[in-house]
C-alpha cells in the first residue's frame, strides 16, 4: 500500500487534482492499494482514481479534527477513524510501503517530515526505509534546504516530476503489487 499525501483544497478541474486521479488510476493498475487522509482534494483525487481502476482505498479520517467534514469521499473502500492528527499519520505510515507527496500546505509537510523521519530512523537501524516520493516543483527548495540545514542524509527523498514517474520508481524498487 502507497501512502499519499497532498492538498484537500484541489478541486476537479484543477491541473493537480488530475494529476491526482492519475496516480491513484496508475497505482491501482500496478497492483498498489492507496491510503490517504480521506477527504477532499487530492485525497479525494488519488482515491477516485485508484477505485475507478478497481483498487483497495483505505482513508484514515479524524472526525475529532474535522468535525465540519460529514465523512470520508465517496471513492474509499475502507475508512479508518483516528483520534487525532498524529494517530492519523501513524496509521496511514503502518499500512505503507512506501510515501508519495504531492504539493500541499502545512498538513501535507507534516506527513512529509514524518515519513522523512521514519526513513532517517530505519537507515540508522541498518533497515531499508520505505521509499518517499515527492513532487519536484512543490518540495525540492523545501527538501533540499532542510537536508542542508539539519545536516541529514541527502537522497531520502526522490523528487519526481508526474505520477507516471513516481509509478516507474516505486516499480523499480518494490515491483509490482508490493504490500
Amino acid at each position: 500500500m502507497v501512502a499519499v499525501y497532498g492538498s484537500s483544497r484541489a478541486l476537479p478541474g484543477d491541473g493537480v487534482y488530475e494529476q491526482g486521479v492519475e496516480l491513484g488510476r496508475r497505482l491501482a493498475e500496478a497492483g498498489f492499494g492507496v491510503t490517504n487522509g480521506g477527504y477532499s482534494g487530492l485525497m479525494e483525487a488519488t482515491s477516485k482514481g485508484a477505485a475507478n481502476a478497481g483498487g483497495r482505498v483505505v482513508g484514515v479520517t479524524a472526525p475529532v479534527l474535522f468535525p465540519h467534514r460529514p465523512g470520508g469521499n465517496d471513492f474509499l473502500t475502507e475508512e479508518i477513524q483516528a483520534a487525532g492528527l498524529l494517530d492519523r499519520i501513524s496509521t496511514m505510515s503502518e499500512l505503507a510501503s512506501a510515501y508519495i507527496v504531492m504539493p500541499g500546505s502545512i498538513g501535507t509537510l507534516t506527513e512529509l517530515a514524518i515519513a522523512w523521519n521514519e526513513a532517517y530512523l530505519a537507515a540508522g537501524r541498518g533497515a531499508a526505509p520505505a521509499p518517499i516520493l515527492a513532487f519536484r516543483d512543490a518540495w525540492s527548495e523545501i527538501v533540499d534546504r532542510l537536508t542542508g540545514d539539519l545536516r541529514t542524509t541527502p537522497g531520502m527523498i526522490t523528487m519526481v516530476d508526474s505520477p507516471a514517474e513516481a509509478v516507474e520508481v516505486l516499480l523499480r524498487r518494490l515491483g509490482a503489487g508490493a504490500p
